[in-house]
């Protein structure tokens, strides 16, 4: 698929996009890609530093040999390359030391800055299917970073082939014979031969560029659609369910795969394009080296330089040419990267706008916090609906506050504008009568703890994912799992002798990972969550409906026994039952955005015209024996 005009990138532009990836590998890296020029530096002179001690041999031993000369220039041979041999291989294993998991650091980094992002752009689509795009490119196709990062050594060589080659030959272009000679022998050792030749290494380094773009251009033509085809194929191959077998949905799989698999075409256009791209450089790459040769031989044949130097010019000559292809084929393939490198840098740049503020949130060691919603409205970016409509609240430490109304109600937003997830579209959340905005955002997050709906659990080791780190208090983690309803099974696990592993806290609660791992009901994950929460050990806790799955008096009773565990603490509860409300202090009744009533279980029982009362009498048989 063609490039429209408006999306050409300047030649600049595209050293800009690789200038930047290779940046981030020497953040991401400290010191790995100096390793790397160290290493290939002296893994190239090498080579020359041998084919100039044996060119010197060669003329030494053809001239009428000194033997001291000769045992001198061999002794400088064998030392040398002796030396050069050890000092590349400590480099070599440096600049491993320094790439060690060079794999993993990339994803480390774009998580970091991932979590820098504000939560807005984690549930845009837009952002999301962007996210899976880079993932797909670099998994599918090694592109992006891992492209830079396997570019580097490349490129490297290459300019040190060219300095090297170029810094041993250019005496040859400038050497001449003495005498008079006609034809094409007095061409050869004319200055104009050299001019000649300085033009034509210039037209091979243009066309050798040009061929390389050209067919990395023709090959990302002919796979238009391919990352986005791969991405779908990941997702349909991780398909499994028991649907599948009983209604026979696997078909429908199997044709989708089929649908959007590397088809044969993709593969006959990519072939044709390296076969007709290949062999232009293969062409032009011979017919220099054919050129080079004969202007070599003739000028050692007239007696420019003898035939060490004849020896010496040929292969540098060679290397040269290797090194001119060699870039610029990697040049064509970064430029072909930079399509990915786009993408991904689009993603890292995600402004944050949200405000992260400059107070310090005051610790109290009476965790006396007030929050008041003063006239707050909301609506989601990208939507002209508003969620939430002129509300106001307010609630102190200690208080027990329920929200309830049917699904879409605006309760969850509620509870991601208390977190601040969002800020609100109109009106000001305060705490202690300040504007939330003000605080430190990390200091403010830091006041809740909660547990939403579709809360996750990772698969971690069972104490990591309870106190969300790898570094925890071991008896708080055993405290807060009893609190939550786990006493009994952690006593169970402790008992196992045949674990692999005896420490219950140190074992993996997904199998997805871990093939010893501990297996949990869906409610003991609840309650992991729950015991997750009360390590946070934050002054307001939250429960957003996480037990909706539950019947409505099974959820009571994990409420109930929550509200218990959480004591002092100012709690709210989230749910569209109203089997949650009945021990609350106050409860928070949402209609269609709004807050259309608030007070204790039996006052809105009692106004028989309320929303309330009319949620009440739906769910009546759920509660009333």
């Amino acid at each position: 698929m063609k490039r429209k005009k408006s999306e050409k990138r300047t030649l600049l532009e595209e050293g800009r996009l690789i200038v930047r990836g290779i940046r981030i590998w020497n953040e991401i890296m400290p010191g790995y890609l100096f390793s790397q020029m160290l290493y290939i530096f002296a893994e190239t002179f090498s080579p020359y530093f041998g084919i100039y001690m044996s060119a010197r041999l060669v003329d030494e031993l053809s001239g009428g040999a000194d033997k001291r000369q000769l045992l001198l220039l061999a002794a400088v041979t064998v030392s040398g390359g002796f030396l050069l041999a050890v000092l590349t291989r400590l480099l070599r294993g440096w600049s491993g030391i320094k790439g060690e998991y060079m794999i993993e650091r990339p994803e480390e980094y774009i998580l970091r800055r991932q979590n820098a992002h504000q939560y807005e752009h984690l549930e845009n689509p837009d952002i999301v299917s962007l996210r899976s795009k880079i993932w797909t490119d670099s998994i599918s196709f090694g592109g992006g970073l891992f492209r830079i990062r396997w570019a580097v050594p490349s490129l490297l060589r290459g300019l040190f082939n060219l300095i090297f080659s170029v810094s041993l030959t250019v005496s040859m272009i400038v050497q001449t014979a003495e005498g008079n000679y006609k034809g094409i022998f007095k061409f050869v050792n004319s200055p104009w031969s050299a001019a000649v030749l300085a033009l034509l290494l210039t037209g091979a380094v243009y066309f050798s560029v040009r061929i390389s773009v050209r067919s990395t251009q023709k090959t990302q033509e002919a796979t238009s659609g391919l990352s986005e085809d791969s991405m779908r194929l990941g997702v349909y191959r991780r398909l499994w369910s028991p649907d599948m077998t009983v209604l026979g949905l696997h078909s429908i799989v199997l044709a989708e795969l089929h649908r959007y698999n590397v088809h044969p075409a993709w593969v006959v256009r990519v072939e044709k394009v390296q076969i007709r791209y290949g062999s232009f450089s293969i062409i032009l790459n011979a017919v220099i080296n054919i050129f080079v040769f004969l202007f070599v031989a003739a000028k050692a044949f007239i007696g420019a330089f003898g035939i060490g130097s004849f020896i010496l010019y040929q292969g540098t000559f060679g290397r040269f040419i290797d090194a001119v292809s060699g870039l610029a084929g990697e040049l064509g393939r970064l430029k072909h990267n930079n399509q990915y490198l786009v993408r991904l840098f689009q993603y890292l740049d995600l402004p944050n706008a949200m405000y992260q503020g400059t107070l310090a949130v005051e610790k109290r060691d009476d965790i006396d916090y007030e929050i008041e919603f003063r006239d707050v409205s909301f609506r989601y970016p990208r939507t002209e609906n508003w969620v939430l409509r002129h509300v106001n609240a307010r609630f102190k430490i200690g208080d027990r506050m329920t929200l309830v109304g049917e699904n879409g109600s605006g309760k969850t937003t509620f509870v991601k504008l208390l977190c601040r997830l969002y800020d609100p579209t109109e009106g000001t959340i305060l705490l202690n009568g300040i504007d939330i905005t003000k605080y430190r955002y990390e200091e403010y997050l830091a006041l809740f703890s909660v547990v939403f709906q579709d809360y996750r659990l990772f698969g971690f080791p069972l104490g990591e994912e309870v106190a969300s780190g790898v570094v925890y208090d071991r008896e708080r983690v055993r405290d807060c799992l009893a609190r939550a309803g786990m006493g009994e099974k952690l006593a169970d696990l402790d008992a196992d002798t045949e674990a692999a592993e005896p420490d219950t806290l140190k074992r993996a609660i997904s199998r997805n990972y871990d093939a010893e791992a501990i297996e949990f009901s869906g409610g003991e994950e609840q309650k992991i969550a729950i015991a997750r929460a009360l390590y946070k050990d934050a002054p307001f806790v939250v429960l957003d409906e996480p037990t909706a799955a539950l019947d409505p008096l099974a959820e009571a009773e994990v409420y109930e026994a929550f509200n218990r565990m959480v004591r002092n603490k100012t709690s709210v509860f989230v749910s569209h039952r109203l089997s949650s409300c009945r021990f609350c202090d106050k409860i928070l009744v949402f209609d269609h955005g709004g807050i259309v009533q608030e007070g204790e279980h039996d006052s809105l029982v009692a106004q028989t015209d309320g929303k309330y009362y009319q949620l009440w009498r739906a769910q009546a048989q759920y509660y009333e024996k």
